[in-house]
Formats: C-alpha cells, sequence, structure tokens
C-alpha cells in the first residue's frame, strides 16, 4: 500500500495527469472486482450452509415420516382387528346370561383401546418456524401443510374414540357388571363374592344405551380406520418426495 501511495504522489507531482487518472480508474476497477470477488465467495458459503441445513431438515423429516410409516401400517392392523371384534361383539346383543360362555363374557367386557400417537416434533418445528423458507420445492411444502391436518384429525378422532370408551361403554359396564367376578377365588374375596350385587349380562345386552355405545365405537374406529389409510398414504408420498430431494 505503501508503495501504491508513494507511486500515485509520484504522478502528481510529475504533472502526469493523464497517467494518474488511467492509474485511479484502475485501482477503483481492481477494488470493485476485489469486493465482487469477496461478495461472491460470502454468497457462495450462504448457499453452501443453507443447503446444508436444508438437506438436515429434509433427512430429520424422513425419519420421522419413516417412523410415522411403521405406527401406522400397526394402527391399520390394530383397529382393523377392533372392527371385527366390535362387529363380533353386536352378535351377542339381546342375548340372555345364559347363552354366554366365559369367552364371550370376556369379549363384552374388554374396553381396552390400544393409542397409537404419530410423531409430529419435526413437522411441527418446520411449519411453524422459517425452516419452511428452506424447502424450495413448493409442492412438497404443500405436502407437509396437507398431511400436518391430517394428523390433527387423526388425533381428534382418539380422542372421539376415548371419550365414548370413557363417558359411555365404562359407565353403562360399571351398571350391569360387577368386578368382584374376576377377583381370585381365595378367603380374602369370599364375602364380597357370596354377597357383593351378581352381574347382570342380560339386563346390559337388551340396553340399548350399551347396544348405541358399541355401535358408536364401533363406526368411530372404522372412521379412524380410513384415516389411518389415507395418512399412511399421503406419508409415502411425502417420504417419495424427500428421498428425491435429498438425493
Amino acid at each position: 500500500m505503501k508503495l501504491l501511495r508513494k507511486f500515485r504522489r509520484s504522478l502528481i507531482f510529475s504533472g502526469k495527469f493523464k497517467s494518474y487518472i488511467i492509474y485511479a480508474l484502475g485501482e477503483i476497477v481492481l477494488i470493485v472486482i476485489g469486493v465482487t470477488i469477496a461478495w461472491k465467495i460470502n454468497d457462495l458459503n450462504d448457499i453452501r450452509k443453507s443447503a446444508i441445513l436444508t438437506q438436515k431438515i429434509e433427512v430429520n423429516l424422513n425419519e420421522e415420516l419413516s417412523a410415522n410409516l411403521r405406527l401406522l401400517k400397526r394402527k391399520i392392523d390394530i383397529d382393523s382387528e377392533m372392527v371385527a371384534y366390535l362387529e363380533n361383539t353386536l352378535k351377542y346383543v339381546g342375548k340372555n346370561e345364559t347363552e354366554l360362555s366365559q369367552g364371550a363374557k370376556d369379549t363384552i367386557t374388554n374396553i381396552a383401546h390400544v393409542e397409537v400417537q404419530l410423531l409430529e416434533s419435526t413437522m411441527n418445528s418446520v411449519l411453524t418456524t422459517s425452516k419452511l423458507e428452506q424447502i424450495s420445492n413448493v409442492k412438497l411444502k404443500d405436502l407437509l401443510s396437507l398431511y400436518y391436518h391430517k394428523i390433527e384429525n387423526f388425533k381428534n378422532q382418539e380422542g372421539v374414540i376415548k371419550a365414548i370408551i370413557s363417558e359411555k361403554l365404562k359407565p353403562i359396564l360399571e351398571e350391569y357388571v360387577s368386578l368382584s367376578e374376576i377377583l381370585p377365588d381365595n378367603e380374602k374375596y369370599k364375602y364380597i363374592k357370596q354377597y357383593g350385587s351378581p352381574s347382570n349380562y342380560s339386563g346390559l345386552l337388551h340396553s340399548k344405551k350399551y347396544q348405541n355405545s358399541v355401535i358408536d365405537r364401533l363406526l368411530e374406529t372404522q372412521k379412524q380406520l380410513e384415516n389411518s389409510k389415507i395418512l399412511l398414504s399421503k406419508t409415502k408420498t411425502i417420504i417419495a418426495a424427500l428421498e428425491a430431494e435429498i438425493k
């Protein structure tokens, strides 16, 4: 730099203004070129960092959706079995207790529900922050937004089924079925088994509330089964789109 300043002064003092102007312009051009190169390098670094972040987001989404794929397959199996189970339960409606085996009674009183919780932490993080802007594929963005709403529908439907069990089926079963029957046969429970109110399966199976509750659960389970199948298809579509982007 000292050498350049010395050279500029020598041109000025020598009266070679034309040479000085040409030199000055050349120096300006060099500065502009240097700034442009530095800007380009910085821009390329930003692009590289952005590409790394985008790929990380897409990989995390792919891993979460792959886990959901497995969960949804399991959920479809569970709900398919539950639909068949509830349809079988309806075959006992209207029967008298003398017509029921112990297996039939176990079927009637079984209100177990297997809840499957889909993963959505990465999805929520992407859709509720600026991370979504890192994904350039517009179609993929739309698929992710729609998928988020499908998960919400899935969760809400699980809540509907759980409410039917806790608010409808469980109270009606408690009204007609005595839990003393499931206690082991030993001296400690002899009194309750002998003097406790017995179960009334005939009354239960003739109860409209019970019948409607089982049918309600059946219909809502069928609806959730359809939700799971739709979500499974959507999950496969998004995974394929993500894998295409990651490659």
